[in-house]
């Protein structure tokens, strides 16, 4: 079995590559100045990476799966994500990036935040594809965070070094809404292929057997990861993609409740819920009224 490098501190990364660390819990990569590059290795990260591709000089894979890059994109990782680089032999490794340990933002709003960058954990190896214009914002951060670490570190350094971080996190939130609006036909065809496996989960009767489908489960069938599915759809609709399995559940329990002489328990164990309370409950969240009100009342 191949080893696995554990980084665990920003200093871990930095020796791997010979690059000088600057601050024990924060550093701006250049690897195109990096003084050694190993060709093959895997990672498990124990902190915050971010990084801007120029070129394509490997191959980055995350899980089972090739990492969704070319040039001018972002690739980010979490603590606990596990990649697996390959790099070409003929070219040295060309990217820039920030790397950042859970300890630096403890105790600071981005620290309080951070889950809410769920880019962070799109498994599904989507990539963030930048525009030059995108680009120059990317790298005017980096020579933000940058001139801080140069700079004598004192009681600011922390706040201002963690603010400039949420800034770079910010802009990429705003280019993946884009993105997501953007990208090329196959990415569009997303909620299209939603929407079909929703109906076709509910003609199979598979809620039976699985229950109400879960995000997760239409995520794994259009081999996204369910963040990036559900930040696609939530998006590019507006709606949430739970929005769109419940809606469809309570759409087809009306058409039970009015077309048929099931018992609600018998509607609710149909739809694929365990307990007809919970299903009187989503009901009526979502109706207004419950399910007994509704059969009468039409």
């Amino acid at each position: 079995m191949e080893d696995i490098i554990n980084i665990n501190c920003v200093d871990d990364y930095n020796k791997l590559f010979g690059i000088e660390t600057l601050h024990p819990l924060v550093s701006i990569i250049d690897l195109s100045k990096s003084q050694k590059w190993p060709l093959h290795f895997k990672i498990n990260f124990g902190i915050y990476a971010l990084f801007l591709k120029d070129t394509v000089c490997g191959d980055i894979r995350y899980g089972r799966k090739m990492y969704d890059y070319r040039e001018g994109t972002i690739v980010c990782f979490a603590p606990g994500q596990i990649s697996e680089v390959e790099m070409h032999e003929d070219k040295r490794p060309t990217a820039i990036g920030v790397l950042f340990h859970p300890d630096l933002i403890r105790g600071t709003a981005l620290g309080t935040e951070i889950n809410q960058y769920s880019f962070f954990s799109y498994t599904s190896t989507e990539a963030l594809h930048i525009s030059e214009r995108e680009k120059v914002t990317v790298m005017e951060c980096f020579d933000k965070i940058q001139q801080e670490l140069e700079h004598a570190i004192d009681k600011h350094t922390k706040r201002l070094v963690s603010r400039n971080i949420e800034l770079l996190l910010d802009y990429c939130l705003r280019f993946y809404e884009r993105q997501f609006i953007t990208r090329s036909d196959a990415d569009n065809e997303v909620l299209t292929k939603f929407e079909s496996l929703l109906n076709e989960y509910f003609e199979q009767n598979k809620q039976q057997q699985g229950g109400i489908p879960s995000v997760k489960y239409f995520a794994d069938k259009i081999c996204l990861s369910p963040n990036y599915f559900g930040d696609y759809i939530k998006k590019t609709t507006g709606r949430t993609a739970q929005d769109y399995i419940q809606s469809k559940v309570i759409e087809l329990a009306k058409q039970m409740i009015l077309s048929t002489n099931l018992t609600l328990s018998q509607i609710a164990y149909e739809l694929g819920y365990q307990y007809p309370q919970h299903f009187s409950r989503v009901f009526k969240s979502s109706v207004g009224m419950t399910p007994n009100e509704y059969r009468s009342l039409n």
